[in-house]
């Protein structure tokens, strides 16, 4: 029986596991959180940080792995890559290509130096230097780690007053002490964040969403919902196509799952913002099955252990489908989920993470949502009435 190292425990590896399981493989889960929902499901536990490469890969020699995954667990990515190329393991590339898409300070300047669209954007180490640096940029600009994933720790700064206490938000956030600043895209309708997935270098499926965010929650950077088809134009999105499989070219990428964040901005050009060798979090996988019936998790999970992947492959989505992220504005106790009669015939699933009485935070991250939400509609114009207000049909209660 193959054994399968997962990194990292959260709910967004059930899928993995199971799927895994039905591939016959025995399922290692890994990280310094003995208490995370994975570990209830996989075969066994290991209690090691999953940022910890050297302590990984004793781990992986110990047990004799034969492969390695970090699913939706960002942080994990470049340890499995350190480690499938220490051991000779199934892996999407180098350990010198992931470290490259997975730091913010690299990746844009691998995109610059090789033609990309990227916005203006560089990396410090030192607050002092990045505030001499304030005429460099553009305003707004927009402060990251480099080297953390999605919306924790990033600010839009709009003026030098702000700059310093974003900054010191970030490093709060980075384990490298590491940031990045940018100049700010303003984005034309919705940016996306979908999964797409390669085989042998080749783009087999790529998928575009239209992201929303809450304006209302604690970070408004933290995505809210999401949906599909996308908003961005036709064109631009086989320009991205075209770009995507140039960069997985260049990095001498083989076959991944990958998360990929883009934007169209105002003046519409297509940006690429973030590739990462992972599925994404918030159930990206799972929408895209429901939508178009290609299982991308299985091929993920086929990748890591060496085996042929078949059935990947770019089909068209069946219908209109959303999902909402169900979560709270404000701290509180939880006291119940209210969704509207009017669309109680679009919810294909609901999942909630919580029971009534609970505590739950203001939404600073996306560990902090409390369930999903799975939508179809017919058409473009329920699904758009719908999502752009949201707030009238899906009620979180608080008190």
């Amino acid at each position: 029986m193959k054994k399968i190292l997962l990194l990292g425990g959260s709910r967004y590896l059930l899928p993995v596991i199971k799927s895994a399981h039905e591939l016959g493989l025995y399922v290692i889960t890994c990280d310094y959180l003995p208490n995370n929902i994975a570990h209830m499901y996989s075969d066994e536990y290991v209690n090691v940080s999953i940022i910890d490469k050297e302590a990984v890969l004793e781990v992986a020699k110990k047990l004799k792995i034969d492969g390695i995954m970090s699913f939706a667990t960002d942080p994990g990515v470049v340890t499995a890559a350190y480690v499938a190329e220490q051991m000779g393991l199934p892996s999407v590339g180098s350990y010198a290509a992931v470290s490259i898409l997975q730091n913010k300070g690299k990746f844009r300047k691998f995109l610059t130096e090789n033609g990309f669209n990227v916005p203006l954007a560089k990396s410090y180490k030192d607050i002092g230097l990045a505030l001499k640096d304030k005429n460099l940029f553009k305003w707004p600009i927009i402060i990251k780690p480099t080297d953390s994933a999605g919306s924790k720790g990033v600010k839009k700064v709009e003026s030098f007053e702000q700059m310093k206490s974003a900054i010191e938000y970030a490093l709060s956030y980075s384990h490298d002490d590491e940031f990045i600043i940018e100049e700010f895209i303003e984005k034309k309708a919705f940016s996306s964040d979908s999964d797409s997935f390669s085989v042998n270098g080749e783009l087999k499926f790529v998928s575009f969403s239209s992201q929303q965010f809450d304006v209302n929650a604690v970070n408004p950077y933290t995505p809210s919902a999401y949906s599909w088809p996308s908003s961005i134009c036709k064109e631009n999105q086989n320009v991205l196509f075209n770009e995507l499989q140039r960069l997985i070219k260049l990095l001498g990428l083989g076959t991944s799952i990958y998360n990929i964040e883009v934007r169209e901005s105002m003046e519409g050009i297509p940006y690429i913002m973030e590739v990462s060798p992972r599925g994404g979090g918030n159930r990206l996988a799972e929408m895209l099955r429901y939508a178009t019936g290609v299982d991308l998790i299985k091929g993920a999970v086929k990748a890591a252990v060496g085996e042929n992947v078949e059935h990947i492959e770019q089909k068209d989505f069946n219908g209109h489908w959303a999902e909402v992220i169900l979560h709270s504005d404000k701290p509180g106790v939880y006291a119940g989920l209210e969704i509207s009669a009017e669309i109680k015939s679009n919810v294909i699933e609901k999942d909630l993470w919580l029971k009534e009485g609970t505590l739950v935070g203001g939404f600073e991250g996306a560990n902090e949502a409390i369930g999903t939400l799975v939508l179809k509609f017919e058409d473009t114009s329920k699904l758009t009435r719908i999502m752009n207000n949201i707030d009238d049909y899906i009620k979180v209660k608080v008190i």
